[in-house]
């Protein structure tokens, strides 16, 4: 009597699947992503030893060394920062505003500034520092 010799069949696994699907997760992080963009105003931020890094709100103050002020990338006058600020709290993420001052400016014209956030309606001021290396 004569068995029959069963051939050994190749074991293969198909990977097609686990690549479309790496593919579609990189689409997925990368189309998700965002991209933050500085506006071109030189500002040297003071150090901090202890900073929490956050979310970058829609709304940014910018203070340079003379003094000049920037709502985002529109220049403003100090008499007409709390008017500015309360057009467009209502588009503000959680009414917070991010204040990124100079360390050159005087500390009078940054307590100007918050005082006049505070009276405009902004219920969170965020204040902009740097990491110390």
């Amino acid at each position: 009597m004569q068995f029959k010799v069963k051939q050994k069949r190749k074991v293969l696994i198909n990977i097609t699947s686990l690549i479309d699907v790496l593919f579609l997760l990189l689409i997925f992080f990368m189309v998700s992503s965002t991209f933050l963009e500085q506006p071109g105003i030189k500002l040297e931020l003071p150090h901090a030893e202890n900073s929490l890094v956050v979310e970058q709100k829609d709304y940014t103050l910018y203070v340079d060394k003379d003094g000049g002020l920037f709502l985002n990338k529109e220049q403003l006058d100090i008499g007409k920062l709390e008017d500015a600020l309360s057009k467009v709290i209502s588009e503000m993420k959680d009414g917070a505003l991010v204040l990124k001052a100079d360390q050159e400016v005087a500390h009078g014209v940054v307590v100007k500034v918050m005082d006049a956030a505070k009276r405009s309606g902004v219920k969170k001021l965020v204040i902009g520092t740097r990491l110390e290396e």
